[in-house]
């Protein structure tokens, strides 16, 4: 019975002895009665109005902290419940808090019952599995409702039907961080989970490879030590950038400080966190090292009235003595706390719907249940309440939490964000998107693209390069030059550039091996490629060519630089034009053409002017009725006609009839333009040097074997013809292959050397080509370019500086200071131009060949004419002979005889040809002798030169043939 119930009973029996003692007054005691029953029905409905409502709390306690978090953030709700009355206004809140050992199942069990014996509408805790499995067992029997604020494991038989959790539901949590894998990309993930638990929350994940295409290896932590450098070893040796962590926030704050000692805090690294406590870590020393980092978050920060909560929360604590060696920041308020907090108010909530409810002890051992536990149970599961973390909304049939909101966040490194409310604990991440049970990842929007030069400013970047005219050479200087000043060059300045516009710091080193990088056939790789793998190097610049096979090992920026590959050989001697340079207009084919266009011609001729009758004439006109007629067309004829008219002059032969004169005219017209276009080119082949050089193209190279040629070994131009599967460089790759010891050199100066001493041709790209070649006039590109490809700065895969560097790449590109400093390092001094502006005067050695022909052509006049005078002779004898025989008869033998006689003594009888012979000559010679220089047919300069020139030329065979006629006679 309550307290005032008792006092008024005895008050109200000591007023009936009074009045029995004194009857004078009993009008005043009968109205002091009614007085007194009003006033007890008054103290009897204020009592039923403030009502007293009673939790229970169990809670397990450790070595290092007596007082767990979660029992502190019962009492926080418990206290802030009764001071704000306008969510229970008339029921006061009290709890019972029963503390056991960790792992005490047994005494977990014991304290329940005590629990449940004074009378509570609802127990929270233990959190430790076994613990929970005895106390839930025991409010499912008693039919009081159980509420946990983690992760369980769910239940195979799911007859837990007085059983709530505010923790998110495992298989939601499993899709969330799928869902996240899948926006970021990922092609390969580890899991290192601390227990057997987070491989069910990673379930989801591990399924993943049949479906996504994903690469998952799973790792687990070392069990009783938190010591995971071993561990974390062999991630690094083995290249695994993409790690999800699967453990509580205590064990994340330990592998932080372990992953920051073995170097793995970099731009290269991702890690996930599947706590949502991550956010309450200390994580200033981290901020600054690059490293992504993203969780999960629970608590909604962005809403003030949790702002204000967690703002109460923090000054409590504030005032408590703080704990040794705990990772958090002061004050932080975590998802477990939060998660109490909410569940005591869902509580409250729910008894505010609950009327006519009485709280009576139970008893553990006499199983009998709570009448109102029902009820109670299905108002707690439809009560929604917006909590701490966020709205809470409870499955009606299993009572878990399958309706929730995660923030995804990620480390950010701008520390200098406005502070405003509920952004205290929050200035240190960026929200890249929330996450929904049902709608799944939705990014929010984000803000501006932050300035570049703040995210890469005071950074020192490893930058790897190779010596290589004009990109990086080594500076020349009387002093000792250290560091960045050993080096100049196009890269130099490139490098310079982006460094201004992002604001970083480098240090230049070369590459260990001077190699660019190419993968052998085990697909290792070399170079400057295996050392961004190796993540020795931030960034390669150099001429470094953009690749397939690359661009999966390594990232690269948009190309700074385009080009292509060709062939650089050295500059052939040049050759004067010869003496008979004058027939080099028109090749032999067309000489051939020509010469047999010319016969044919003159056989079409000959026969048509055989076939027409207008080309046969009378030569006697004087004789109309003679039957002789004669063709001026003979075979001999015709062809002179036609060598007349190629030559461009006339002839006394002329066409009459129709069908001649066309012939004529289209030979006439083929003349025209052969002499035209011979004309045209003639003078450029008897003035310019020709450049004759034995390789034109890849395919010149590829079909011969004397000049030997290659490329540098392991660079993208060895790659290239390695992997094409165009039968040309197929061929030229088998040749290179065969002879990799000469074939293959180990840089450029190398291959320049070898191309400048032997016969040897060297593929590289045509921009070093063009440096080369303006600077050595000895060597020339030879060809056009075989590919189109471009340079990149690279950088490992996944880098954060890819991006960055791009932008600032095309910023450059836009300014045009990229052509600038090209033109700067690639201008040299220059060449002599190979062709002169003004007209050489010709020379023997350009025209000597016409002399050559005219000295063949009088010669061969000469041996013609002499030809045709023994034919003429011969025939002239062959008819005087005849001529002889006839008279022969009028003579008589004895004349005849006296002739011989005669004969003999004048030396031997005459030979009529030698007669005919040497009269001939006597005739030629005198002709010649008395033919006088001033001729009235020859009286300009020009005629008598032309004159002596035929006389002293005709003159010598003409006397020496003479002589000998002389000396046979």
């Amino acid at each position: 019975m309550p307290v005032n119930s008792r006092w008024f009973l005895s008050y109200l029996k000591q007023s009936n002895m009074e009045n029995h003692a004194n009857c004078n007054h009993r009008a005043m005691e009968k109205r002091k009665n009614v007085l007194v029953w009003i006033l007890y029905f008054m103290s009897e409905f204020c009592l039923s109005s403030n009502q007293v409502l009673r939790i229970g709390g169990i809670f397990e306690t450790r070595e290092n902290e007596p007082v767990s978090v979660e029992e502190l953030a019962f009492k926080f709700a418990v206290t802030s419940i009764n001071r704000n009355r306008t969510l229970m206004p008339n029921t006061t809140l009290t709890y019972d808090i029963q503390r056991v050992n960790l792992f005490d199942s047994f005494e977990a069990s014991r304290r329940v019952c005590d629990q449940l014996a004074l009378g509570v509408v609802a127990v929270f805790g233990p959190s430790h599995t076994s613990s929970v499995s005895a106390v839930q067992s025991i409010c499912n029997a008693l039919e009081v409702p159980h509420i946990q604020t983690r992760w369980k494991h769910p239940s195979v038989d799911n007859k837990d039907t007085f059983y709530i959790n505010l923790y998110p539901e495992y298989t939601s949590i499993s899709r969330a961080i799928l869902d996240i894998v899948t926006f970021l990309k990922w092609k390969s993930v580890t899991i290192v989970y601390e227990d057997s638990t987070g491989l069910m929350r990673m379930q989801e994940l591990i399924k993943a490879p049949s479906k996504n295409n994903l690469k998952v290896r799973i790792r687990q932590l070392p069990t009783g030590s938190s010591d995971a450098r071993p561990l974390l070893k062999e991630m690094k040796k083995g290249k695994e950038f993409f790690v999800i962590f699967d453990c509580s926030y205590q064990m994340a704050a330990e592998l932080l400080k372990q992953l920051m000692s073995m170097g793995m805090m970099t731009e290269y690294y991702h890690f996930f966190f599947t706590t949502l406590d991550l956010f309450a870590l200390d994580l200033e020393p981290y901020r600054f090292t690059g490293v992504n980092m993203t969780a999960f978050r629970m608590l909604n920060l962005d809403n003030p009235a949790v702002a204000s909560v967690m703002e109460k929360w923090s000054m409590e604590r504030l005032q408590a003595p703080p704990k040794p060696g705990t990772s958090l920041l002061n004050g932080i308020m975590t998802t477990d706390a939060a998660l109490m907090y909410d569940a005591v108010f869902m509580v409250a909530v729910a008894s505010q719907r609950a009327t006519q409810m009485t709280v009576s002890s139970l008893q553990c051992h006499r199983h009998k249940p709570w009448r109102y536990g029902p009820r109670f149970m299905n108002l707690f599961k439809e009560a929604r309440w917006d909590g701490l973390t966020g709205r809470i909304v409870l499955n009606k049939t299993d009572g878990l939490r399958r309706d929730f909101d995660l923030d995804l966040i990620s480390l950010k490194e701008e520390g200098n964000a406005k502070r405003v409310e509920g952004e205290k604990w929050q200035k240190k991440w960026t929200k890249l998107g929330v996450w929904n049970s049902f709608a799944g990842l939705n990014l929010t929007e984000t803000k501006e693209i932050s300035n570049v030069t703040v995210s890469l400013a005071n950074r020192t970047l490893i930058v790897t390069t190779i010596l290589e005219n004009p990109y990086v050479m080594h500076r020349k200087s009387d002093k000792v030059l250290y560091g960045n000043d050993r080096f100049e060059g196009y890269c130099l300045d490139l490098l310079k550039e982006l460094s201004n516009i992002l604001g970083f710091s480098y240090e230049v080193k070369l590459v260990s091996d001077g190699k660019y990088g190419a993968a052998n056939d085990k697909g290792e790789w070399s170079g400057m490629v295996r050392e961004l793998i190796d993540h020795v190097a931030d960034l390669a610049v150099a001429p470094l060519t953009i690749t397939y096979v690359r661009e999966k090992v390594i990232d690269f920026s948009k190309p700074f630089m385009t080009l292509g590959i060709s062939i650089l050989y050295r500059k052939p001697n040049g050759t004067n034009p010869g003496v008979f340079s004058f027939l080099n207009p028109l090749t032999p084919d067309i000489w051939m053409y020509v010469l047999l266009a010319c016969l044919g011609v003159s056989c079409v001729l000959f026969a048509i002017a055989r076939f027409s009758p207008y080309e046969w004439y009378n030569p006697h006109p004087c004789n109309p009725a003679s039957d002789v007629v004669q063709n001026n067309f003979t075979l001999l004829n015709s062809f002179w006609f036609g060598v007349a008219a190629l030559m461009r002059q006339g002839s006394e032969l002329m066409p009459k009839a129709l069908s001649t004169r066309i012939v004529g005219g289209i030979w006439w017209f083929f003349t025209l333009i052969i002499i035209s276009s011979y004309t045209a080119n003639l003078a450029a082949f008897l003035t310019v040097e020709r450049m004759d050089s034995p390789i034109a193209s890849a395919d010149d190279l590829a079909k011969q074997t004397k000049i030997e040629y290659g490329s540098v070994r392991d660079g993208s131009t060895m790659t290239f013809f390695k992997k094409s599967k165009i039968s040309t460089y197929e061929k030229m790759w088998a040749f290179m292959s065969s002879r990799k010891n000469t074939a293959l050199l180990k840089n450029n100066r190398e291959g320049i050397t070898r191309v400048l001493t032997t016969d040897y041709a060297l593929l590289m790209e045509s921009t070093s080509i063009e440096y080369i070649s303006q600077r050595n006039c000895n060597l020339t590109q030879v060809g056009g370019l075989i590919d189109s490809k471009g340079y990149g700065v690279g950088t490992p895969i996944g880098s954060p500086f890819r991006d960055k560097v791009t932008i600032a790449i095309l910023q450059l590109q836009e300014e045009g200071k990229l052509h600038m400093m090209k033109e700067k390092w690639w201008r040299g001094n220059g060449c002599p131009e190979e062709d002169n502006k003004e007209a050489n005067a010709l020379g023997v050695e350009n025209i000597g060949g016409i002399f050559i022909v005219l000295a063949a052509g009088l010669v061969l006049s000469v041996f013609v004419a002499i030809g045709e005078f023994i034919y003429k002779a011969q025939k002239n004898s062959d008819i005087e002979e005849a001529h002889s025989a006839q008279l022969s008869g009028q003579y008589s033998n004895e004349e005849r005889k006296e002739e011989e006689r005669s004969g003999k003594r004048r030396g031997g009888r005459d030979n009529p040809i030698r007669t005919q012979l040497g009269a001939e000559v006597r005739r030629i010679v005198m002709g010649l002798c008395h033919t006088s220089v001033a001729s009235h047919s020859f009286h300009s300069k020009s005629s008598k030169s032309i004159l002596f020139f035929i006389y002293f030329t005709l003159l010598p065979f003409a006397c020496i043939f003479h002589s000998v006629i002389q000396w046979t006679h």
